[in-house]
């Protein structure tokens, strides 16, 4: 298993990220290869991803530690990604976003296709820099 941890600082108090992270809906406007997203019941996502020219849907499992500052997530098929966002507060306007993700490289790679090696976890961690860069865009600009 691969873990991957990157950080971003973005320049809204910690409730907004809170819940901009939970709107599973606006997910396609910050997160590469999403098409759409929906919030289901019982702490379950769903998002329908493309990648490789072709659209897969991924469920994935939430789960909440607000007092800590805590979504967890985890994928319910393949591929098995474990993920986690925590926030801790800088300021009242500014928050540190920590991404977390546990990935198989071989699975990602025969699920959704892509580079191998070296080469993927290099285009993996591309990929989160990027999305938690528009993220940040995003939160800051209100959108």
């Amino acid at each position: 298993m691969s873990i991957l941890e990157e950080h971003i600082d973005v320049g809204v108090p910690i409730d907004t990220v809170w819940e901009s992270l939970h709107r599973v809906e606006d997910y396609p406007r910050f997160v590469e290869g999403v098409r759409e997203g929906r919030t289901e019941k019982d702490g379950r996502a769903h998002l329908d991803v493309e990648t490789g020219g072709r659209v897969r849907e991924l469920e994935a499992e939430v789960s909440d530690r607000k007092g800590e500052g805590v979504m967890e997530w985890r994928t319910t098929g393949a591929p098995e990604l474990v993920g986690s966002f925590s926030l801790q507060p800088i300021n009242e306007n500014r928050t540190r976003v920590q991404a977390r993700l546990e990935y198989d490289p071989s699975t990602v790679r025969e699920t959704l296709g892509g580079p191998k090696g070296f080469a993927q976890a290099n285009a993996i961690e591309r990929l989160v820099r990027s999305d938690l860069e528009h993220f940040r865009e995003c939160v800051e600009q209100g959108r």
